[in-house]
């Protein structure tokens, strides 16, 4: 994949500019290397072996570490820029990343349930019980952002069928995320309470429909946006990926809905789910349906290498932070596949799939690289929406909606 550097000469940043053009766009990082500990968690030669375990920790505590800074970085940020929070909240695309950090904490709890709580038996009930209620914690903070950020792009942003980009997804994707993190945590959750597992599910499925349709709706204007204004310009050609996300989460969230009701029902003496049937019908109607976003996925996955050779063939762009939004919409995809195939114990899923975990991995080790070699000067430390707006003009709150979007209004990047 053939991308340009940035090569000019530019002094070092200092801490402190660092912390101010610390963007939530980082937390795609916790999304990307998340995914990677997933994969090596599912991934179908040796699994369950030791050595795949191993490297799932590795991945998942690096994850950690990151997600602590990166909370950290960001708290720091606007206690001592409060002024930016709003820049932010109102910029029609940096907002639009909060959605990332919610995305991240999940595949934090993916890994702590199924490998350290279920594999390693740590923490037994109290641990798991406390991985739930992060969980719901992480429902509403998704809620906030799906919610709170379609309805600002509505009102508070200036948006464009000509500029969008597939980061529109961002925001109501975390439902479909958390629907996942939801059918992850339900099925041990069953052992102590088939109750609370129960909630758990049904609340996954609410997630991940209005997920699911508000995404449907988006992706049908961003397939007319391209068709009317062609590819996304410069390095935002690898929106094009983000696709995946909401396609693929969706079905491994299906997929797993399916597997937790056929395992928990029939439930209660009376009703449709004291059926003895019902778990059985459900499962084999959320395995058609996943099979379906798995094809619809797979359409995206096409479309989105067609684009990318178009226009890298022809041009070569600056590595920046968002190429990391290559890396979670490619492993959720590999994920997916990998769910697949052991549901249907199909070896071209298992194939198909290990060829795409593999695939992902490379795609974080060369991102990771070209982050790394950036670190040292701080050229990757960059926050578009404060490019074109003076800082001194922020000295005080705006006390109006409108002086807020006339204030910070400016071109998305």
């Amino acid at each position: 994949m053939p991308m340009g550097s940035d090569d000019g000469v530019r002094s070092p940043k200092s801490g402190k500019d660092i912390v101010r053009n610390f963007a939530p766009a980082w937390f795609a990082v916790n999304m990307g290397t998340g995914a990677i500990s997933l994969l090596f968690y599912a991934f179908p030669y040796g699994n369950g072996s030791q050595g795949l375990n191993v490297f799932a920790l590795i991945f998942f505590f690096l994850n950690l570490v990151l997600f602590a800074t990166f909370v950290l970085v960001q708290c720091v940020r606007y206690a001592m820029f409060p002024d930016i929070w709003w820049i932010m909240l109102y910029h029609p695309v940096q907002s639009l990343y909060l959605g990332c950090m919610p995305m991240g904490a999940t595949t934090l709890l993916n890994i702590a349930v199924n490998l350290i709580n279920e594999d390693y038996g740590f923490g037994g009930k109290a641990f798991l019980y406390a991985l739930w209620g992060l969980w719901w914690l992480d429902v509403a903070i998704s809620a906030l952002c799906c919610f709170g950020m379609v309805h600002f792009m509505k009102t508070r942003q200036r948006h464009s069928l000509e500029k969008m980009t597939s980061v529109w997804l961002l925001p109501v994707v975390t439902f479909i995320v958390a629907s996942s993190s939801g059918g992850v945590i339900a099925l041990p959750l069953a052992k102590y309470s088939s109750l609370h597992a129960l909630i758990t599910i049904t609340t996954s499925i609410c997630l991940v429909t209005i997920g699911v349709s508000l995404a449907f709706m988006m992706l049908t204007v961003y397939l007319l946006r391209l068709i009317v204004h062609g590819l996304p310009p410069g390095a935002t050609i690898v929106s094009v990926f983000l696709p995946l996300g909401p396609m693929g989460q969706a079905g491994y969230s299906v997929l797993l809905i399916g597997q937790v009701l056929d395992s928990i029902l029939p439930y209660g003496n009376f009703g449709i789910l004291a059926v003895g049937t019902t778990g059985h019908v459900i499962h084999v109607i959320c395995l058609c349906i996943s099979m379906m976003l798995w094809a619809l996925t797979t359409m995206w996955v096409v479309y989105a290498f067609l684009a990318m050779h178009d226009v890298l063939r022809r041009n070569r762009y600056p590595f920046k932070l968002p190429f990391w939004g290559l890396i979670f919409p490619n492993g959720v995809y590999a994920n997916l596949t990998l769910a697949l195939a052991r549901a249907l114990d199909s070896r071209f899923f298992r194939v198909y799939g290990a060829i795409y975990s593999i695939f992902t991995l490379i795609l974080w080790i060369f991102v990771s690289c070209r982050t790394i070699m950036l670190l040292r000067g701080g050229q990757i430390f960059e926050a578009p929406c404060l490019e074109d707006v003076d800082m001194t003009r922020f000295n005080t709150r705006p006390t109006t909606s409108e002086s807020k979007v006339s204030t910070v209004r400016v071109e998305p990047s």
